[in-house]
């Protein structure tokens, strides 16, 4: 449906320059905007009987009735097709994120095709509200999630990535009622953008899972083109143009980012999904990722190197179609009160900066409960604001921005040291007050640092 167009960063806990695990996705849409916001669900606003608004699946009160977590996550806000809860952390801090759309072929829709919205079944507005708050661990939003396809089945093909403290695993829906999964090695990175990604699969390892029948399914209806062992890109995924010119090039560029040795090409079809980098991976590095669009490359549309035909040649991962970027992040250096941080930025990722969010929060800030109409007291819309016009002069407006982007982070870190010092051993009335504190001081220096960025712009205008 909407977020045809993201693409997910996973890092293990060895993977990352502070033993965190990391999940991250840039949620991106069409020519519409999308306005997203940030909210906190609480136990007692989760819903105890749910209905999809697209395909009017109703959920039994049985698969509700656990008790729910507190959990953040960033929805539309109009709430017209849904909630799309997109991402968030739950109070025992364990992450999701939902969804990235990814491919298909012929031959496993042929054998279990997806459901047609008007039948019911699950898609992207519906993930995040039904496993999120019932997740104690990142293999139960596998199990959670592996059991709500069987039952419900899907409409679309999806990719999505659950994390704790400890691990992460990747899921990806198959054709109507089937899925695999597999866990991130802790020393290794993934870039998935939207093509079905999980490669070389085990069915007797303990770090991989799927439908109960998946390998009967593959050797009944003969769906496997390799010779030897199961590959699930190659079984169930596509390989095609498209990918050549809109997927692959993506993950191709960050590969070379975090391991410039990685070589290959730009439309490579079998660029593997378990990846090393040549360093430990930062919050910036992913950010930067997130943010890229091939720069020093002949396919840079804001570059010089390239022809007009060239610069339009491959779907770059920084856009204006951006709506909103997220970095999931469980921490193992600190208490667990404060593990969880859901870095946050909305709008194109050329043009904006990272926020930190504790996750052990019962509310979010007003600024970021986006309204649907366009309203410059939410960041939401400011930064779109920013965006549009820094993108009538990249030359001279991206330099502006890099400064904003380093400042602004640099006063993120500061602060979020400060308050991690601050709550460590203090009572619970104190942490809260530190939480608060931390919140209103980030916003003061991030609205002020993003107006001096507006200033900046409309002198170079005015001159």
């Amino acid at each position: 449906m909407k977020q045809t167009e993201c693409t997910t960063i996973l890092v293990g806990k060895n993977a990352t320059i502070d033993g965190s695990t990391m999940i991250a996705r840039s949620e991106d849409g069409g020519r519409t905007i999308i306005p997203e916001g940030f909210k906190a669900v609480n136990p007692e606003d989760q819903p105890k009987h749910y209905e999809s608004v697209i395909s009017h699946q109703v959920i039994d009160d049985e698969d509700l009735a656990e008790t729910p977590l507190r959990y953040t996550s960033a929805p539309d806000v109009s709430g017209e097709n849904g909630i799309w809860g997109a991402a968030g952390i739950n109070s025992e801090n364990v992450a999701m994120t939902a969804t990235e759309t990814i491919t298909t072929n012929s031959r496993i829709q042929g054998v279990d095709p997806l459901l047609d919205p008007s039948e019911g079944g699950l898609g992207e507005e519906d993930f995040v509200t039904l496993t999120l708050p019932y997740l104690h661990s990142a293999k139960d939003g596998v199990k959670r999630v592996g059991y709500l396809l069987e039952k419900y089945g899907t409409y679309e093909m999806n990719g999505m990535a659950f994390s704790d403290k400890d691990e992460i695993w990747y899921l990806e829906t198959i054709g109507g009622h089937h899925w695999a999964a597999r866990r991130i090695p802790d020393d290794a990175y993934v870039i998935a953008p939207n093509r079905l990604n999980i490669d070389e699969f085990k069915f007797d390892d303990p770090d991989f899972a799927c439908s109960e029948d998946l390998k009967d399914l593959i050797e009944e209806y003969h769906l496997n083109p390799d010779r030897e062992g199961y590959n699930m890109r190659h079984i169930f995924g596509s390989s095609t143009i498209k990918d050549a010119h809109y997927n692959n090039p993506r993950a191709w560029y960050i590969h070379n980012y975090f391991d410039p040795d990685f070589g290959g090409k730009p439309s490579d079809q079998d660029q593997p999904f378990i990846c090393h980098a040549n360093r430990k991976i930062s919050i910036e590095d992913i950010k930067w990722a997130e943010s890229s669009h091939y720069q020093d490359t002949p396919y840079d549309a804001y570059g010089d190197q390239g022809t007009a035909e060239q610069k339009k040649t491959f779907r770059p991962i920084g856009i204006n179609r951006n709506f909103e970027t997220h970095i999931l992040q469980i921490r193992n250096d600190v208490p667990e009160e404060i593990a969880g941080v859901q870095w946050l930025a909305f709008g194109p990722n050329t043009f904006n900066s990272m926020v930190p969010f504790y996750t052990n929060v019962t509310d979010t800030p007003e600024c970021f409960q986006t309204t649907p109409k366009f309203n410059l007291n939410k960041i939401f819309w400011l930064n779109k604001l920013t965006a549009q016009l820094g993108d009538t002069n990249y030359r001279v407006y991206g330099e502006l921005e890099d400064a904003f982007e380093q400042k602004s982070l640099a006063q993120c870190h500061n602060i979020q040291h400060d308050t991690d010092k601050a709550v460590e051993g203090s009572a619970t009335r104190t942490y809260k007050l530190s939480l608060k504190k931390q919140t209103r001081r980030w916003l003061t220096l991030f609205t002020t640092t993003l107006l001096n960025f507006l200033v900046k712009w409309l002198t170079k205008v005015m001159v």
